[in-house]
């Protein structure tokens, strides 16, 4: 078997013990995001979950665009037009009330309805007060979420992902590999009836306290559900107690996935001296430690539970999640605040709908005529005093205006250091890497540029296209050697970054050099010079406020590269032994290729 297969079947392992375990206890454990894309394997993994659920157990699906009349409830317009009064109509939210949402493309929900589902959640409850009615209805649901982002930092809203107790993939898995099934009915139900008589001692709520925080996970809201996740677990196991392993199965599920940072190799606790008279085995049961113990001494028990938990963590945690996170955190920040060019672009003619809002149907905007039907009915008999024309008064304020998003484009510019202390270490693999992105983009339709520095100044060596062909052979054509002249490039970049934001796209800045600047503004040698013209033109680009990455690509890492970054508030990437392909997955890891994603709402 080979090793993805093999990390394949192991996926599958934890995705079909999640599925028995949120089978369980769905209301409790609130819901479990699943990271995969429609195929056989999904639909084996939710059939397994079906069965484990109670019989006759309510599953609603939440489908992209829901009004909140349908998705929490409010004025029925048919029924009402017909009766002449207010009818209210049970929302989807009601209608699953003890048993399942299903969230499909989960990462494409708006806020909005995240920001609904969040205050369902955590009420317990719906609250209507609008059109005229008042309701207050019980609303106890487990959430299953789809995650089917294709990028790093494609996912579902974070409200929502905080609030969901399991966290899996099943991308990697295909159907040869989801052959495993789960554990069965009767063995759920059984859990299900012991579950209320689950224990959980103080050694193992600090274990999974612990462990919560060593992985940077400081919302208690995670603790708490790891906690519950582990009573499941012991309950499926047949136990009435939580165990070491109870609770390591539930970190692995849930806080592994939260961790933010890796946990701090710490020495073992020191032993405790026993008396040296007395041999090992003689010492009485209560003094020894437990299975394992090292001759000579006991150890903390408290501490060893942590140390078991926290070891499970870390095997679950995938290579470079971590420093993916890091990354990727960063860079939604950075592109976060870009402004208003290519981000928040004020649009009434076209996307996708993303809800209503009044106003006035003057400038070409789109009237939505449900919606302004739904807000004028309650008002009917008042407008029409006691005369029945048949007919629906509708006035000014009553308009409700489709509100429309859609998708912004991106222009990665790629600025290459091409000068020769560059060329004389790393400028072949810069280029394989950024080759590497030019078919990504290509793939995307996004838009690339290509910007070189060298010698006494910066080029434009390709404006923005999406000719892959042509950007493959400029790349290739690309000389090396040279002087530095490191703020000439930077000047460039902002340049056409500026440009692409004026026409409404977004740009996206990837720098690879070493940072070391010899030639300053004008084509002036010296590196005095050189290095204050490059930290001013860094400050240009930290005040636009451009998702910027720098990538160190000297043998080992510089520190004027790292100062550069910190200049123009960019995301430095240190790389002192990557060859072009792995350069490729740590762009890829900041989320510069979805950066296209970015939807936007008005």
């Amino acid at each position: 078997m080979s090793q993805s297969q093999s990390r394949a079947v192991s996926l599958w392992r934890d995705a079909v013990i999640a599925a028995s375990v949120f089978a369980i206890d769905p209301v409790g454990l609130v819901g479990i995001s699943v990271r995969t894309r429609a195929g056989p394997a999904r639909d084996r993994w939710f059939g397994l979950l079906r069965e484990s659920l109670p019989s006759g157990t309510p599953v609603r699906r939440v489908p992209l665009g829901i009004s909140d009349s349908r998705l929490l409830g409010g004025l029925d317009l048919g029924e009402t037009l017909r009766a002449g009064k207010p009818i209210a109509e049970r929302g989807l939210l009601a209608e699953a009330d003890g048993g399942v949402i299903l969230l499909t493309m989960a990462e494409r929900l708006d806020v909005g309805t995240v920001a609904r589902l969040g205050a369902a959640i955590d009420c317990r409850e719906i609250v209507v007060e609008r059109d005229g009615l008042a309701l207050r209805v019980p609303s106890r649901f487990g959430v299953v979420a789809f995650d089917e982002g294709t990028a790093a930092d494609e996912h579902p809203h974070d409200a929502l992902l905080d609030r969901l107790a399991l966290h899996i993939q099943v991308e990697e898995v295909v159907s040869r590999d989801a052959t495993e099934a789960g554990p069965g009915r009767d063995a759920v139900d059984a859990a299900r009836d012991l579950l209320p008589s689950v224990a959980v001692g103080e050694p193992i709520l600090k274990a999974i306290c612990g462990t919560a925080m060593a992985l940077g996970i400081f919302s208690m809201r995670p603790a708490v559900l790891a906690l519950r996740t582990a009573r499941v677990v012991a309950a499926l196991a047949g136990r009435t107690e939580v165990r070491t392993e109870d609770a390591a199965l539930a970190v692995r599920l849930v806080l592994a996935p939260r961790a933010t940072i890796a946990p701090a190799a710490e020495p073992p606790e020191a032993m405790e001296e026993e008396p040296s008279s007395a041999p090992v085995h003689e010492q009485p049961p209560e003094q020894r430690g437990g299975e394992g113990e090292p001759e000579g001494g006991t150890i903390n028990p408290d501490k060893l539970a942590e140390d078991i938990v926290l070891a499970a963590a870390q095997a679950a945690i995938p290579e470079g999640l971590l420093a993916q996170l890091r990354l990727g955190q960063t860079c939604r920040i950075r592109a976060g605040s870009s402004g208003n060019a290519g981000v928040e672009q004020k649009s009434v003619r076209r996307g996708r709908p993303a809800g209503v809002r009044k106003g006035d149907i003057s400038g070409g905007a789109r009237l939505n005529l449900i919606e302004t039907l739904r807000a004028a009915v309650p008002w009917q008999r008042l407008r029409r005093g006691e005369l029945s024309t048949g007919r629906v008064e509708v006035r000014r304020e009553d308009f409700r205006i489709a509100r429309l998003k859609r998708r912004t484009e991106t222009t990665t510019i790629f600025v290459v250091d091409a000068s020769g202390s560059s060329a004389y270490s790393r400028l072949a693999e810069a280029k394989g890497a950024v080759e590497l992105l030019l078919g990504e983009c290509y793939v995307r339709r996004d838009k690339v540029a290509l910007v070189a520095f060298r010698g006494r100044g910066a080029e434009l060596l390709l404006p923005p296209t999406r000719s892959l062909v042509r950007a493959k052979r400029c790349l290739a054509n690309l000389p090396g050697g040279g002087g530095t002249p490191l703020a000439a490039g930077i000047d460039v970049a902002a340049a056409l970054a500026d440009a692409v934001k004026r026409k409404g796209a977004t740009p996206i800045v990837v720098f690879m050099t070493d940072g070391q600047a010899n030639i300053g503004r004008g084509g002036k040698p010296g590196r005095a010079q050189a290095e204050t013209d490059a930290r001013s033109a860094a400050n240009t680009i930290r005040a636009a406020g451009l998702a910027t990455l720098l990538v160190d690509t000297s043998p080992r890492g510089q520190v004027s590269a790292g100062r550069l970054a910190t200049e123009m508030g960019a995301t430095y990437l240190p790389l002192p032994a990557g060859d072009a392909a792995s350069l490729s997955r740590s762009v890829r890891s900041v989320g510069l290729q979805s950066q296209n994603a970015h939807r936007v709402s008005l």
